[in-house]
């Protein structure tokens, strides 16, 4: 049994990572700002009290741990801080595994800019580590169209994705954390399907009329290009109309 802690553990894709790794039978412990227990069932993780941005509570967080999956973003310049703190407080060398996306280092969106440097912090680090990226979570998309539910149509960007479910995601870091460390980049991980977003947002909302968009933009181009695209065999199985479906 493998001792885990999971930072972002309440969150997308924390939720199915976490319920994923107690199913396997691992230790789970999840970072918490406020709340903490001594709950070691095989049904519920441990929680324990952290604070990523402070650096407060980590050093006893990650204690006797062997591997930490790190998945908490601020979706903001936070995100290094909270990595350098976290990378600041681990005792010996645990296996780091953190999540990332694919493209961040060819498309130039600001968010992007700050996950790549995370991924360079844990890399000079000298921690045993895997990167995990991965392209664009159902949610997301969801959260998109759902954002524009009362614009006269749907707005969306002529690209396309590949977008994957999160619970194959955590199917993905559940093999990761029994794996040795790969000290680099394993092999991104994209959903099954490559899809126009316009056709995405039909499927989201059959009734609506769907507004294909193309802008003069670096960050178009750069998706338009394929940069946030997966080559070879998808990892995924879940499709968006299943994410729909299952959602209903």
């Amino acid at each position: 049994m493998t001792s885990i802690l999971v930072t972002g553990g309440t969150g997308t894709l924390g939720r199915p990572t976490v319920a994923h790794l107690l199913a396997s039978g691992h230790s789970v412990r999840v970072l918490s700002r406020r709340f903490a227990s001594a709950d070691t069932s095989t049904s519920q993780p441990e929680r324990v009290i952290g604070d990523l941005t402070t650096g407060a509570g980590l050093a006893a967080a990650v204690d006797g741990t062997d591997v930490i999956v790190h998945l908490a973003t601020s979706l903001g310049r936070r995100d290094v801080q909270q990595a350098r703190n976290l990378l600041a407080a681990l005792p010996g060398t645990p296996h780091v595994v953190v999540m990332s996306i694919v493209g961040i280092d060819q498309i130039p969106v600001a968010y992007y800019r700050h996950k790549l440097t995370v991924e360079h912090l844990v890399a000079d680090s000298g921690v045993p580590y895997t990167i995990q990226r991965a392209t664009q979570f159902h949610n997301l998309l969801d959260r998109i169209f759902t954002a524009e539910r009362f614009l006269p149509a749907l707005l969306a960007p002529a690209v396309t994705l590949q977008p994957i479910a999160v619970e194959d995601v955590a199917v993905r870091l559940g093999e990761l954390v029994t794996q040795p460390p790969i000290n680099g980049h394993a092999p991104d991980i994209g959903g099954p399907e490559r899809r126009p977003v316009p056709e995405l947002a039909h499927a989201w909302s059959p009734r609506r009329r769907v507004v294909a968009l193309r802008l003069p933009s670096k960050i178009f181009r750069a998706y338009a290009s394929g940069s946030a695209l997966v080559d070879g065999t998808p990892y995924g199985h879940t499709t968006f109309e299943d994410y729909l479906g299952a959602k209903a």
